[in-house]
């Protein structure tokens, strides 16, 4: 690496909880004309509540900016693994299948 190339690297530390990860299955934006709100939320079957598991701020232009990298990543992903289906969930107004919640299992 040249001199110009190390000056642009980042030192980015993860901690053990954080690298775990959370599973999520809904994300709700809202927005202001300064900041993006991204709540990342985990919705089980069955439960009535669902709960936000990691809320992110940014600025519209780094709301943009994550945008063009998640296209671009999705445009990889699917030259590896073809292509991922949407199941319409890209319509406005979009809503969980009404069986989402389903029958609750018992013992």
């Amino acid at each position: 690496m040249n001199g110009q190339e190390e000056g642009n690297q980042i030192n980015v530390e993860l901690s053990e909880a954080i690298a775990e990860g959370e599973y999520v299955n809904l994300a709700m934006i809202a927005h202001s004309q300064s900041e993006f709100v991204v709540d990342f939320i985990k919705m089980m079957p069955g439960l009535p509540k669902a709960k936000v598991k990691s809320r992110v701020i940014l600025t519209p232009d780094h709301a943009y900016r994550l945008l063009n990298a998640l296209k671009e990543n999705i445009a990889k992903y699917e030259e590896v693994y073809g292509a991922i289906s949407s199941d319409d969930d890209s319509q406005i107004g979009f809503q969980f299948p009404m069986n989402y919640r389903g029958p609750v299992g018992e013992a």
